[in-house]
């Protein structure tokens, strides 16, 4: 583990960067698709979660014009201490960008799409509607791309949030609990983790056909019995989907890297992961909540109806 010195720096000098191991590194983006995927989404004013939260995979997505779009601004009321979105009072939400979102994905010939957004503890449904409205756009505009959501907790009004969503009808019902309990004070201070817990399973009380995900970040300084038991409380919300990652340092005043994890040990937590029951596990370093969604997605659905057709026989 690579450690930050604490000591002051002299005027001027920047402070230090963790060195990444050679299974994270990726090349800088320069392709064709990803150039014009970032041209469409700044001519119809659309804000991504790869550009915001500075993806890693973002060279290989924006190839393939893969694009998470983040809705409802780009300034989030949260300062949780792992992300790198501006964090101060947000614009007011934009009429037009349901139906720009939908165009993109139009015009992208998208057969997958993930729709996610900042926190927006400030409106009186936490955001609630916007996605909704995205919903209903992408339904009438490409009606045959599927839906992928990653929504806040709305903090305070989450019961009817999840019921107005869940009508709308996505794919996927995806919110991230992004470590484990112990280490919410400092890295998701504003977030409870059984709180988070109860938004998923209020996802499958209201449709249990709905698909929920849910991921974490390693290398924040969880054990290993910590993150089994994850697991577990996953499981025990009806959870079909779980992801887990490496967590990088967004900038030097963003929470340090404890300990960068293996591939190897990824994949023993994955294999964990899929022992304990969930149709579909992403566990790699570069894993993030929607890179290569759509393949998952589609694979996901595919356990589920194996799953189904066993039950029958």
């Amino acid at each position: 583990m690579n450690d930050l010195s604490s000591s002051p720096k002299p005027e001027g000098e920047r402070p230090a960067r963790q060195r990444k191991p050679d299974w994270i590194r990726v090349k800088a983006p320069v392709s064709k698709g990803y150039h014009e995927t970032r041209k469409l989404m700044r001519e119809l004013n659309l804000n991504t979660v790869c550009e915001e939260a500075a993806c890693p995979n973002i060279g290989e997505c924006w190839t393939k014009k893969h694009a998470t779009v983040m809705i409802l601004g780009d300034v989030c009321t949260r300062a949780c201490a792992f992300c790198n979105v501006k964090t101060g009072m947000p614009r007011i939400v934009d009429p037009m960008e349901p139906e720009n979102t939908a165009l993109a994905a139009a015009k992208m010939g998208l057969e997958h799409i993930v729709i996610t957004s900042v926190d927006r503890d400030d409106l009186p449904d936490g955001g609630a509607g916007q996605f909704v409205k995205v919903i209903k756009a992408l339904r009438r505009e490409t009606p045959n791309t599927t839906i992928e959501i990653l929504t806040p907790d709305f903090r305070g009004k989450m019961r009817p949030a999840v019921e107005a969503i869940c009508e709308a009808g996505p794919d996927v019902y995806n919110h991230n609990l992004e470590t484990v309990p112990r280490l919410y004070p400092t890295i998701r201070p504003g977030a409870r983790y059984y709180a988070s817990l109860r938004l998923l399973e209020e996802v499958k009380r209201h449709d249990p056909m709905i698909f929920t995900k849910s991921g974490i970040m390693l290398g924040l300084g969880e054990q290993r019995l910590e993150v089994h038991q994850v697991m577990d409380d996953m499981r025990t919300a009806d959870i079909d989907f779980m992801t887990m990652g490496q967590y990088l340092q967004p900038t030097p005043k963003h929470a340090k890297v404890e300990d960068f994890v293996t591939p190897k040990a990824f994949d023993a937590f994955g294999a964990i992961a899929r022992a304990k029951g969930f149709l579909q596990v992403a566990s790699t370093p570069l894993t993030r909540s929607s890179y290569h969604a759509g393949d998952d997605f589609a694979e996901m659905r595919a356990a589920r109806e194996a799953k189904l057709a066993k039950q029958k026989v």
